[in-house]
């Protein structure tokens, strides 16, 4: 969206075309007379304009390139408003000077906010708006005549900042559109080629190309949202990456990059040894898969493919409120790996739990008290404390749950607990309805 930009109420700005005797041709002649003789030192008002706006606004300080794209800029827009002023043209029938827009698209190329070309035509009004004052006040002009001659001039640029600022954000918007579609295409194709190659790379050269430090840990997330008629989602999805990676103290810019209009990969590089929280995800419509961190490029595969893992497990696990999950977690892995034939792990889990394999909630809660107590070596006292329990509500689950399988499980207690895992993960895709 279009930053808004908030100008004062003003004139047409329009030089009436009126008989110079009358009041209205007097000043439209004092004020084209005033900024004739500045247009005379156009190249000193452009240099003092463009030197506040390299003060003021640090997001413009770029290479020689285009700092002169910019003092040609700001040398046209001056011009323009200056020849209205001059020759009583309507703003409405101005056009927008060549390099301005070539400036808009420029700085949407290099990924620089559009709030920064917007302040700069705010700021750089103010300044020519002084040049202006001091011209005026040197001229032989009575008090009155001065504050009219000022007063015309203001409206006509304040109307011209207006116009203006609508041309090139709409120049702006449409090349950012097209060139971040163009640079996603070209960084999804190198990424792909990072992951699928089984060859050495050049990572210093991958890494420029990609603008991500190859060579750090990385932690590989796979995100996805459900379609929304109110959002760009994979915008969202970016910003959430970014401010994730904040979060964790990324060391650097995390990578992201869009999968499908409703899924994005992104890696995250942290420093080694870093310990990363898994976010909330109750109060978020993004559902994320983590891999774990991982040094090197290797890592950035390996920790890639742990994510994909994890995002299988959850979409298959079927629709319902965002979650978050990381290939950390105990017994991920293997449910993900386990469940590559779902079908089949269906039917296998049904064969090893028996009836504690359905649906309904109080088999859910026998399930997770002997998935904990089986985790926790059997201990009863261990169980209880993870899952807040008196050490006999426990004791009477786990004995419950053994009496709806249907057998005893001292001899296949492995089997049992990789059923109750996939259970866990998955969830109604495996169980009996």
């Amino acid at each position: 969206a279009q930053p808004a930009i908030h100008l004062c109420p003003v004139r047409t700005g329009r030089v009436p075309n009126v008989d110079e005797h009358t009041a209205g041709g007097r000043v439209a002649q004092s004020a084209a007379a005033v900024v004739s003789r500045l247009a005379d030192r156009l190249d000193e008002v452009t240099a003092r304009t463009q030197a506040v706006l390299m003060d003021e606004v640090a997001d413009l300080r770029g290479d020689a390139q285009l700092v002169q794209l910019m003092r040609d800029n700001v040398a046209a827009n001056i011009d323009t408003v200056f020849s209205a002023i001059r020759h009583g043209i309507p703003v409405e029938h101005v056009e927008a000077p060549t390099a301005a827009l070539e400036y808009a698209r420029r700085l949407a190329q290099r990924d620089i906010s559009a709030n920064a070309l917007v302040r700069a035509y705010r700021i750089g009004h103010q300044e020519v708006l002084k040049i202006l004052l001091e011209e005026i006040r040197a001229a032989e002009l009575d008090p009155q005549r001065r504050l009219d001659v000022f007063d015309e001039i203001v409206a006509v640029t304040f109307r011209y900042i207006d116009w203006i600022s609508q041309q090139v954000l709409t120049i702006y918007q449409d090349e950012h559109d097209r060139w971040q579609q163009s640079r996603n295409h070209m960084r999804a194709a190198e990424i792909r080629r990072v992951l699928e190659s089984d060859e050495d790379i050049d990572i210093d050269a991958v890494a420029a190309a990609l603008r991500y430090p190859l060579r750090s840990h990385h932690l590989a997330l796979v995100l996805w949202c459900e379609e929304s008629a109110e959002q760009d989602e994979l915008t969202t999805l970016e910003r959430y990456v970014y401010e994730y990676a904040t979060t964790v103290g990324a060391r650097d810019r995390a990578l992201f990059v869009s999968a499908d209009r409703l899924t994005g990969w992104a890696w995250i590089p942290l420093e080694p040894d870093r310990d990363v929280a898994m976010p909330d995800a109750a109060n978020s419509s993004i559902n994320l898969a983590a891999g774990q961190p991982l040094p090197g490029v290797e890592g950035f595969r390996r920790s890639h493919r742990q994510a994909q893992l994890v995002h299988a497990v959850l979409t298959a696990a079927g629709t319902g409120p965002a979650r978050a999950a990381s290939a950390a977690e105990p017994g991920l892995m293997l449910a993900g790996l386990a469940g590559g034939d779902l079908a089949e792990a269906r039917v296998w889990v049904h064969e090893v739990l028996g009836p504690l394999a359905s649906a309904d909630a109080r088999d859910e809660r026998l399930r997770e008290t002997l998935r904990v107590f089986l985790r926790a070596g059997q201990s009863f006292t261990a169980a209880a404390g993870e899952l807040h329990l008196h050490f006999n509500s426990v004791k009477y689950r786990v004995a419950r749950a053994i009496e709806r399988r249907g057998r005893p499980i001292t001899a296949d207690v492995l089997d049992v607990e990789v059923a109750l895992l996939l259970c866990h993960w998955y969830g109604a895709a495996i169980l009996r309805s």
